[in-house]
């Protein structure tokens, strides 16, 4: 299935400029606007041919000066627990943006389920219409079933 991936070269690209922008960063944190620059190209990149990327990367960039959120160096984070659920809190030093992340053990990506991925999910078939069928091929309504619904979601 890698093979078959549409704009190669684009993810390869974005993949560069994330890159790039973290060895900036390793060199000398206080070159933040050369990284916020690569990240900046990267996010428009993406937007630009409608790509969409994981969201382990863009849970490390900000969403409004599109810096890359580093834990020490252009972010902090913090942990918060409340009554109801714990959280993890990212928040830039460069524009005081917060992220507020479920710190739940249980919680899932939609991505890193299996129903998201296009491999697992069922094709319609093509059904023929109904101008082929033949009169002793139509199906007797008297003896068709309405179909069950089941709730899935618990």
């Amino acid at each position: 299935m890698a093979a078959n991936i549409k704009d190669k070269e684009a993810f390869q690209r974005l993949n560069f400029l994330y890159q790039a922008a973290h060895c900036v960063l390793a060199q000398n944190p206080k070159n933040t606007e050369l990284a916020r620059f690569y990240c900046f190209t990267q996010k428009t990149i993406a937007k630009r041919l409608v790509l969409r990327q994981d969201p382990s990367v863009k849970r490390t960039m900000c969403r409004k000066c599109c810096a890359l959120l580093i834990p020490g160096v252009t972010a902090t984070v913090r942990q918060r627990s409340s009554q109801r659920q714990r959280a993890t809190l990212i928040r830039c030093l460069s524009c005081g943006q917060t992220k507020k992340y479920p710190n739940n053990p249980k919680h899932q990506l939609w991505v890193d389920k299996p129903e998201a991925q296009l491999e697992n999910q069922l094709q319609p078939e093509a059904s023929p219409s109904s101008n082929n069928f033949t009169q002793k091929d139509k199906p007797d309504k008297s003896s068709t079933v309405a179909p069950v619904i089941q709730d899935t979601a618990s």
